[in-house]
């Protein structure tokens, strides 16, 4: 009976560390959305919203680091269970450093709209920057959720996308800067917008690794999309 009580407790933790990275990804990911959607309609709430979440996000990730030290110190958890706790740590980190893409992206977008700079065009690439990590992000925490890797593949393929927009990006920011050097400065702030998103994309990433590495055991950093889906399978 007192080993069964110790293992409910010790799930129930599992359980509420498992609750508070979800809500911790909700609360990136809409920061996230947020400060693109800020960058191009210019809404300053949105921008402030942004920075009041990053404090949300920033206690969260030390709440749920603290829970995951003290359950390892009091349960020292073996296999799948350690497993889970290690990379719930490392989910975090990404997760936060999410956050700090978005809060420079709102950083910019206010910027552009105090100084004058708004009539910057927005370039339709960012925009599918956006969507294409915001959408590997809801990915790779649904496989959290679920214990699923099965989502790993295609978001591995997704930064690949993600990684080709940027080069396109910069392509075109360079020729913008050649024909009008009085938009240099600007067009540069568009290029931090563009890295930023993709550092999130290669973050949502590693979020789907850690899922492969919980369940298979199998660290499939580095590693190629399509030897992602032969780890997942053997």
């Amino acid at each position: 009976m007192q080993h069964n009580h110790i293992s409910s407790q010790f799930d129930a933790q599992l359980e509420q560390v498992r609750t508070k990275v979800l809500f911790m990804g909700g609360a990136v990911e809409d920061q996230l959305s947020m400060a693109v959607q800020a960058l191009q309609e210019g809404e300053m709430y949105l921008i402030e919203r942004v920075l009041d979440v990053e404090h949300q996000v920033n206690a969260l990730e030390m709440e749920i680091d603290g829970l995951c030290t003290n359950i390892i110190a009091r349960r020292t958890p073996t296999a799948i269970d350690l497993r889970v706790l290690t990379m719930v740590v490392k989910t975090i980190t990404d997760l936060e450093r999410i956050g700090d893409e978005a809060k420079k992206i709102a950083l910019i977008a206010r910027e552009f709209f105090r100084t004058g700079r708004a009539h910057m065009p927005r370039y339709p690439e960012i925009q599918r920057m956006s969507m294409i990590v915001i959408d590997m992000l809801r990915q790779a925490l649904d496989g959290f959720a679920r214990l699923d890797a099965e989502a790993a593949p295609a978001i591995a393929r997704r930064d690949e996308e993600v990684d080709d927009s940027f080069r396109a990006v910069l392509r075109s920011l360079l020729t913008y800067m050649i024909e009008d050097p009085r938009t240099i400065s600007a067009t540069l702030d568009i290029m931090f917008i563009a890295k930023a998103l993709e550092r999130a994309g290669d973050h949502a990433k590693n979020i789907s690794e850690y899922v492969v590495y919980m369940i298979k055991g199998r660290d499939v950093r580095h590693l190629s999309a399509e030897e992602i889906e032969q780890a997942i399978k053997s």
